[in-house]
């Protein structure tokens, strides 16, 4: 994956998210990852108190969401409409959960963005990432968001790498990427759209659009 294909035009359908405006204001996803907790302050108060359940703490959850009593809702959240954050789910700050997006049993969220549609159903831990339109995290996959070296952290694209100039940085998965039970996405993994990793792999790479990871130096093409 080079550059370009790292951009936000590259990975996501902006009419599935109700941050398009925020998106549409940066060139690389991981810009906005700053910003995500103004963008919810801002946007937040303006929701319509018809469809919105203001619940403290900078917290709106739509009236058709579900959200189960043992789920626990920090601070700077939306939930958007149809969404479902299940039993002892734990959402820290700074996330906005999209339309019809599930949160499951054990799966913990901090600064994030998903996208409508998008699942994160079985202990999945999710930080300081965009997951895209239908992109889906199987059991026990996570998204690491700190080097081990505390450093920047850096995407490494075929034509070069690009310092981001964050300390905290998971991962971006485009529109409808799979992701496999197990995997651990490294700080700064890009996944291109209706890409699939396998199951128990370690990804710190950037894996082109319509590919399959299988491990390390094998990424095939999707026929």
């Amino acid at each position: 994956m080079k550059k370009d294909d790292t951009a936000i035009t590259g990975l996501y359908d902006l009419t599935h998210t109700m941050a398009k405006d925020l998106l549409e204001q940066y060139t690389f996803p991981w810009e906005v990852l700053p910003k995500i907790q103004d963008y919810i302050l801002d946007v937040g108060t303006t929701l319509s108190e018809e469809e919105y359940e203001y619940r403290g703490n900078n917290v709106w959850v739509h009236k058709t969401a579900e959200v189960f009593p043992s789920a626990y809702l920090g601070k700077n959240i939306i939930v958007c409409k149809k969404a479902q954050v299940r039993h002892c789910a734990f959402v820290r700050e700074n996330a906005i959960i999209g339309e019809g997006a599930v949160v499951g049993n054990s799966t913990e969220l901090k600064n994030v963005i998903l996208f409508d549609c998008v699942e994160v159903p079985h202990y999945n831990y999710v930080g300081d990432s965009i997951l895209g339109y239908k992109a889906h995290m199987g059991a026990g996959s996570i998204t690491s968001n700190v080097r081990a070296d505390k450093g920047i952290v850096k995407v490494h694209a075929e034509d070069g790498d690009i310092d981001t100039g964050l300390i905290k940085f998971g991962a971006m998965l485009g529109d409808h990427a799979e992701i496999g039970c197990g995997s651990v996405l490294n700080p700064g993994t890009v996944i291109g759209r209706n890409s699939n990793v396998y199951p128990l792999s370690s990804v710190r790479e950037c894996v082109n659009a319509n590919s399959i990871y299988k491990m390390q130096g094998e990424v095939a093409e999707k026929q």
